[in-house]
């Protein structure tokens, strides 16, 4: 499969067989231009959104048909696992309600953690299972920052760790860059692509964090 990352929490996620999954797309221009990434230009088959705030529900930018995951669902023979979680440390009684998704593509596990605003329990991270990629918040502020997104990395131990929702150029938030979480870390990749391919039979041996630029 190809894993693309748009910019923000959103990927676009090609599988072999020609099936788009896009997760969590952002309304281009949101929070007064704090959102300065592009349209996403992809013709998705499915979109993940794990909350409905307007840089990760926007689903309003596509035309032609797709399938809305918010919960629990399968289509195109993919089933998606929802995990209920926070978008903060005070039970979402700041920020409200987020949704993990764990699906498989491929042969390749993968788990997007949404805006996730809380260290996992154990509880949680046994929901979670094993997992081979992983996209995960690292930017603080609003979600996890970059120590409690190392604490989520090194308890999952996913093959491949996507950091995402972290201070670009086109991000105007005060939140935290990628420097800040890969600093220290000993396996980390920083891709002169907005893609990598990912396959089953190719997948590192041990935990790898891989940087990607955005595409938007």
């Amino acid at each position: 499969m190809r894993i693309r990352y748009n910019g923000h929490s959103s990927f676009t996620i090609t599988a072999a067989d020609g099936t788009v999954i896009v997760t969590d797309p952002y309304e281009p221009g949101a929070y007064g231009g704090g959102i300065g990434y592009h349209q996403i230009g992809d013709q998705p088959d499915i979109v993940t959104v794990s909350h409905d705030h307007a840089d990760h529900g926007y689903t309003e930018g596509f035309s032609g048909e797709f399938e809305i995951v918010r919960e629990s669902a399968s289509h195109k023979g993919i089933e998606f696992r929802a995990i209920d979680t926070f978008h903060d440390d005070q039970g979402g009684a700041q920020r409200g309600a987020n949704t993990i998704f764990v699906f498989e593509v491929d042969g390749v596990t993968l788990c997007h953690l949404g805006d996730l605003g809380h260290v996992l329990s154990d509880e949680q991270i046994a929901l979670i299972g094993p997992v081979d990629v992983l996209m995960a918040p690292i930017g603080g502020h609003f979600t996890i920052d970059p120590l409690q997104a190392t604490d989520v990395f090194e308890r999952l131990r996913p093959k491949v760790f996507l950091p995402m929702h972290y201070k670009t150029d086109k991000c105007g938030f005060p939140i935290a860059g990628v420097d800040e979480f890969v600093k220290g870390k000993a396996r980390v990749q920083r891709i002169d692509s907005d893609a990598i391919e990912v396959e089953a039979d190719k997948l590192p041996g041990e935990p790898e964090v891989k940087v990607l630029n955005h595409a938007c």
